[in-house]
């Protein structure tokens, strides 16, 4: 079932790892973005980092903020050498900001905050890899 898809993004070759020991958040992201971009559910960071070897590498990581709980901030930077140029989301509940504001400062490029919708996933998603269609990172408006 395709939800509100865009041609342009349904043929987009990049892809997306959803990194989360919840299978309920995985799943539901996975949902939220396959008929837009290649997605892929995984368990662990070691299961991405085995599934990314050669030309599946992610553009994209939706990584559970649990993982920054047990492992520390120290895992950003992992993924960033791991796939080098991806850009990392945090996905997190109101109560676990903290931990996902530490992830910012290690390096990642932003955060998914539940409850998480159709519309606010595809469009972060979209911002983060600078596609038509996202919300403008900054608007400048100019009064005469």
């Amino acid at each position: 079932m395709q939800i509100g898809v865009e041609t342009s993004k349904a043929v987009d070759q990049r892809r997306v790892f959803v990194i989360d020991e919840d299978e309920i958040t995985r799943a539901a992201l996975q949902f939220m973005l396959h008929d837009e971009i290649e997605t892929h559910e995984l368990a662990s960071p070691e299961e991405a980092y085995e599934k990314g070897i050669g030309w599946l590498k992610p553009d994209v990581v939706l990584l559970g903020v649990s993982f920054l709980q047990q492992r520390g901030a120290a895992l950003i930077g992992e993924l960033l050498t791991r796939f080098q140029g991806v850009r990392i989301l945090i996905v997190c509940d109101k109560s676990q900001e903290a931990t996902a504001v530490d992830g910012l400062k290690a390096g990642a490029h932003g955060a998914l905050v539940k409850p998480l919708t159709l519309e606010a996933v595809r469009k972060k998603v979209d911002t983060i890899l600078g596609r038509d269609g996202a919300a403008p990172l900054v608007q400048l408006s100019l009064l005469a």
